[in-house]
């Protein structure tokens, strides 16, 4: 008899959650590029980040036994109002939780709740080497729109970055 992994819940984030967003933010920042920041990010860097999204721009998590194993986000793409239709999509899963479909779960639901949200866009940015990110995306319709050269410096290399985008109208 094979030992099934625990159910993963998505659910809104909680401003108590924003203590283990920043640990897996963090997981990020010092061992892989998928993030460009090089500092950990603090708990008050993150609170002031949370209390910035709205229905239209959701962070969500998954949980299993009590504890947030990943989340994603909606972000507004910039200040200009001419940008309210189009977010920046977030997701970063816990290392010891990979290739368990928590990044997959958490992805999809977050670019549903943007088609339900009436966003028009979503944007993402993948930094080079990231594949299994990169074909997520496509699974969901996205498609790549261009790829950033050399772009981003982290660990001693200069990095590209795929741009990706889907469309609410086109998907």
């Amino acid at each position: 008899m094979s030992v099934q992994p625990p159910p993963i819940t998505i659910r809104d984030a909680r401003s108590s959650d924003v203590p283990e967003i920043v640990d897996i933010y963090n997981e990020s920042v010092v061992s892989s590029t998928a993030t460009f920041d090089t500092t950990p990010k603090t708990i008050e860097d993150y609170t002031a980040w949370f209390i910035a999204h709205d229905l239209r721009h959701p962070v969500i998590v998954a949980e299993e036994h009590g504890a947030v194993t990943g989340w994603a986000a909606l972000s507004r793409y910039s200040d200009r109002a001419a940008y309210d239709g189009t977010a920046e999509a977030s997701l970063y899963v816990r290392r010891s939780c990979w290739n368990r479909g928590v990044g997959g779960s958490l992805f999809s639901v977050v670019v549903d709740r943007g088609r339900r949200a009436g966003l028009h866009t979503i944007i993402s940015r993948i930094a080079e080497g990231n594949d299994v990110s990169i074909a997520l995306h496509v699974s969901l319709g996205f498609t790549t729109v261009g790829v950033m050269r050399e772009v981003g410096e982290k660990f001693g290399r200069l990095l590209d970055v795929t741009v990706m985008q889907l469309i609410y109208d086109k998907a």
